[in-house]
């Protein structure tokens, strides 16, 4: 029932009261009833139907006030977010990504090995900032716990903000119904994607991404999310410095979920599989 409907009905149920009772005391119970008596009972009536509609009514309107006053707040946070998220990249990613520049010029020159020594320690110092301004601004723009908007609007937009700022074209087909997770397993699957996706813009150096989920015939689903990029031949879970990667397998390990990352046909592919036994 709507805002609306509810306030509607607040107004018109005890005048409608009184006019079902005025009726029936004067054209039923008028030999039965005295006017005095009648009199008395007219509130008393009103006051009793009031009680038992009206006081459900006001509770489903406070609910429905409360969670308006609540999407507000949520939108306003999530404005808060976006300007937050929109100056660190309009200055200091922005910054660093000129400073990437500069330092690809200066490498250009003559440098003596103790030179390029320490210019390949400040890229790489400079690359590791970048990656974690980048990360800050994701989680601003993504929180870990997406309730601000539905769940798939919130899978929908990290896609298609991943394919606006990277250029790797993002190809979408969502099967898996939203009703078949619950809350902490679409907290851990938006996370997975976001990193599977964060790994692929970092290390891939690909051209297209492909994101997909069904539902399987024994009530357990899946979700892939494949690159044509670069890749890692071996265990990907070895290297050191893949913490994305080795978060993501602790993850699907807390959840019970089987997380399998390998190489196909040119394709890196990373599945998400929940099976029920």
């Amino acid at each position: 029932m709507s805002y609306k409907q509810i306030k509607w009905i607040i107004l018109i149920v005890p005048a409608l009261t009184l006019t079902v009772w005025e009726y029936t005391r004067h054209h039923i119970f008028l030999d039965h009833i005295s006017m005095e008596l009648g009199n008395w009972l007219s509130p008393l009536i009103e006051l009793a139907v009031s009680i038992t509609f009206l006081l459900k009514l006001f509770s489903m309107l406070e609910a429905t006030q409360e969670e308006l006053n609540r999407e507000r707040s949520r939108q306003v946070a999530l404005k808060e977010r976006e300007k937050i998220a929109r100056e660190l990249h309009d200055g200091i990613a922005q910054s660093l990504f000129l400073m990437s520049v500069k330092m690809d010029q200066l490498e250009q020159g003559q440098q003596d090995g103790e030179q390029a020594e320490r210019m390949k320690g400040l890229r790489k110092t400079v690359h590791q900032v970048n990656e974690y301004v980048r990360q800050a601004i994701s989680n601003l723009r993504y929180p870990m716990y997406p309730d601000a908007l539905p769940w798939m609007q919130f899978l929908e937009r990290m896609v298609n903000d991943f394919s606006l700022e990277t250029g790797i074209e993002a190809s979408w087909d969502w099967q898996l119904s939203e009703e078949r997770l619950s809350a902490k397993e679409k907290v851990e699957l938006y996370a997975s994607i976001r990193e599977a996706l964060l790994n692929v813009r970092k290390h891939a150096q690909a051209q297209k991404v492909w994101i997909q989920s069904k539902e399987h015939n024994d009530n357990s689903w899946s979700c892939i999310v494949e690159d044509d990029g670069v890749g890692t031949e071996g265990n990907p879970f070895r290297h050191q410095d893949r913490y994305g990667l080795k978060i993501m397998n602790e993850r699907a390990v807390e959840m019970g979920w089987l997380l399998q990352i390998k190489r196909e046909h040119g394709k890196t592919k990373v599945e998400i599989r929940k099976e029920v036994s």
